[in-house]
C-alpha cells in the first residue's frame, strides 16, 4: 500500500465509523425519541446527528471548494428550518434545537449518507502530501488540511457518543429502568 493509500484509507475509515454510528443511532429511532430533549436546554438526537452532519459538510465542502450538500441537494429548502441556510448549529438556543424534532428521522440519515459520500469522494482524490497544506492562518500554529479532517472528524464522533447517550437514557426511561440521580 503506498503512502497515498494508506492516508486515504485512513480518513476513509474514520469518517465510516461516524457514518455507521450514525445509521445505527437513527435505526428504528421514533421522531419522537430523535426530537426529545433531556431538558429544555438539551441537544436531542436529531439536532446532535443533523449538526454533525452540518459541520461534515461545511468544513469538507469548504475544503474541496465546491458548494455542501446541503444546499446543492436542497436539503435546506426541503427541511424548511427557522434557521440561516447557512447555520451548522454552532451556539444554539433549546428552542432552536427544539425546531429539529420535526424533521424526519430517514431525512436525518439521506442527508448525512449524501454528506458521507461527498466527503468519501474528496478523500479519495487527496494525496498524503496534500495533508500538510495550510487551510487557515488563522490559528496559531496554522491548521492544515490533516488537522482540519481530524477536528471533523473528532466533532463528529463527539457529537455521535452524545447521541448514543441520549437514546440509551430515553430506552432506559421507556424501559422503567431509569430514574435520575439526586
Amino acid at each position: 500500500m503506498t503512502e497515498d493509500d494508506a492516508a486515504t484509507a485512513l480518513l476513509l475509515d474514520a469518517f465510516g465509523r461516524i457514518a455507521g454510528g450514525v445509521a445505527r443511532v437513527l435505526d428504528g429511532l421514533s421522531a419522537g425519541d430523535a426530537g426529545a430533549q433531556l431538558d429544555g436546554a438539551a441537544n436531542s438526537i436529531g439536532w446532535l446527528i443533523w449538526h454533525l452532519t452540518r459541520v461534515q459538510d461545511d468544513h469538507v465542502a469548504e475544503l474541496a471548494g465546491v458548494e455542501q450538500v446541503w444546499t446543492a441537494g436542497g436539503w435546506a429548502r426541503a427541511l424548511d428550518l427557522p434557521f440561516s441556510p447557512t447555520a451548522t448549529g454552532f451556539g444554539h438556543t433549546g428552542e432552536e434545537v427544539a425546531a429539529l424534532a420535526a424533521v424526519a428521522v430517514g431525512d436525518l440519515a439521506t442527508y448525512h449518507e449524501q454528506t458521507q459520500e461527498a466527503t468519501a469522494a474528496y478523500l479519495r482524490g487527496l494525496r498524503a502530501r496534500d495533508l500538510d497544506q495550510v487551510v487557515d492562518e488563522g490559528w496559531d500554529p496554522p491548521v492544515t488540511l490533516g488537522v482540519r479532517l481530524v477536528s471533523v472528524v473528532s466533532d463528529g464522533l463527539e457529537h455521535l457518543g452524545q447521541a448514543q447517550f441520549v437514546r440509551g437514557v430515553l430506552a432506559r426511561r421507556r424501559d422503567g429502568a431509569w430514574s435520575p440521580i439526586g
